[in-house]
């Protein structure tokens, strides 16, 4: 793609990196076959060729963002699987990002968008704030009904308990049983905690009882993607650095061999640190140091090398690979080889490269395009007729969850069990 910036814009990193990727696109428009949104709407402007003009357009011209660019960017996924598919390695992830911050600082939305987009900044990555919401939208669902808009839709998505907090999320070292085989640093993460505190537990028991040293990192938090992908930089990098600063010590220390992440989404955004904070001289080493460390579960947990289930559950497990973990991160063989050694049997799902519709704030923010998405997807997972349905990230734990009576569970408390641990508790629930 030809491109035409100045020098002077060329000057700005960003602008340079971006013009980087576009040249890279050949307008072959492979994308558009597994992008989700042009799927359902058909749009050229709804499809990664598409906004890439538009952002292409906006940026070469150094104009503030329209109406129309802010319409088609907001309804992008960021799934990344036109990524996946692209034969020309265009970096789209770090172009729509790109493109948002631009939109955030150029644009400005109506009042009823800005208090929304001010709202979930605010509270989803924090836990206590998170979780006093919670509370909130428990006591209002009744009301749901009468409530305008997207609030409506807030409400109706709450949990119907909220938890109290996990032991397990405070800073502190679990020992390894038998002998050490490594030392891990484990993301605890922010919405994870609040709505599904056992998936830390279960990553807890089931690498200490396989000689993994756990320890929750004073200073370590929310991995900054909510709000990076509003657009909003400063946050989004002050939590990156809070994370880098945190795994850094321990790393000083006693010494890592790897973050773990047990929530795809924010493992791909730890995973781009280097990137995020490559302009940064004091930064940019440790961001690639940590970036380079950090591994999802499954990940890891396929290099150690698990002993197969004595006793295999005979359960048919219909594995949804949520878009950062196949697309993000590239990693789809080793849950589902794992799944099968502790004695599942795994279906793959139809049209697995397709978004749930979750995809971080997206289904608060974008509710009709996302329960499109949410009923297409339930349909492809119940036509394998599956027992349980496991993924490794918790929106999308939520979001197909709140259509379908099938147990969603996190693949690390099905691991977790078959070796030794508890019943997860959505499928103990069903009895």
């Amino acid at each position: 793609m030809q491109t035409n910036f100045t020098l002077a814009q060329l000057a700005d990193p960003d602008t340079a990196e971006s013009e980087k990727i576009l040249r890279n696109c050949v307008h072959c428009g492979f994308c558009t076959a597994t992008c989700p949104t042009y799927t359902l709407l058909g749009d050229e402007l709804d499809s990664p060729r598409g906004r890439i003009y538009l952002l292409k357009d906006m940026l070469e011209k150094g104009r503030p963002a329209t109406a129309k660019v802010v319409k088609h960017i907001d309804r992008c996924l960021s799934c990344l699987s036109c990524m996946t598919t692209c034969p020309s390695g265009v970096h789209y992830m770090h172009l729509v990002d790109h493109g948002r911050k631009y939109i955030e600082e150029t644009y400005r939305r109506p009042l009823s968008e800005r208090m929304l987009r001010w709202i979930l900044a605010f509270v989803l990555p924090s836990p206590w704030r998170f979780r006093l919401a919670l509370l909130g939208a428990y006591f209002a669902k009744p009301f749901a009904g009468i409530m305008p808009g997207r609030l409506k839709g807030l409400v109706a998505m709450a949990p119907s308990e909220v938890r109290p907090p996990s032991k397990v999320d405070r800073p502190q070292v679990f020992t390894a049983q038998g002998q050490r085989r490594a030392r891990v640093a484990l993301m605890t993460g922010c919405a994870q905690k609040v709505l599904a505190p056992e998936i830390n537990e279960s990553t807890v028991r089931l690498l200490t009882r396989h000689g993994v040293e756990v320890v929750v990192a004073k200073g370590a938090g929310c991995c900054g993607a909510l709000v990076h992908h509003m657009g909003k930089e400063p946050p989004a990098l002050k939590s990156a650095k809070a994370n880098i600063a945190a795994w850094k010590r321990e790393l000083e220390g006693e010494g890592l061999d790897a973050v773990i992440i047990n929530a795809s989404g924010c493992g791909t955004t730890v995973k781009d640190y280097g990137f995020m904070l490559r302009e940064e001289s004091d930064w940019r080493e440790p961001a690639e140091t940590i970036a380079a460390l950090t591994k999802d579960v499954t990940e890891f947990l396929d290099g150690l090398k698990l002993p197969p289930a004595e006793e295999p559950a005979e359960l048919t497990v219909a594995y949804h690979s949520a878009c950062s973990m196949q697309h993000g991160q590239q990693i789809r063989r080793e849950p589902k080889a794992l799944l099968t050694a502790a004695g599942f049997a795994v279906k793959d799902v139809p049209e697995g490269h397709l978004c749930c519709g979750s995809a971080g704030t997206y289904n608060l923010m974008q509710p009709e395009i996302a329960g499109q998405l949410k009923a297409r997807k339930i349909s492809n997972i119940e036509s394998t007729k599956p027992d349980i349905i496991a993924t490794g990230n918790i929106g999308c734990m939520t979001q197909i969850g709140s259509g379908t009576g099938i147990p969603v569970v996190h693949t690390v408390e099905l691991l977790d069990w078959a070796t030794g641990g508890p019943k997860p508790r959505a499928l103990a629930a069903g009895e």
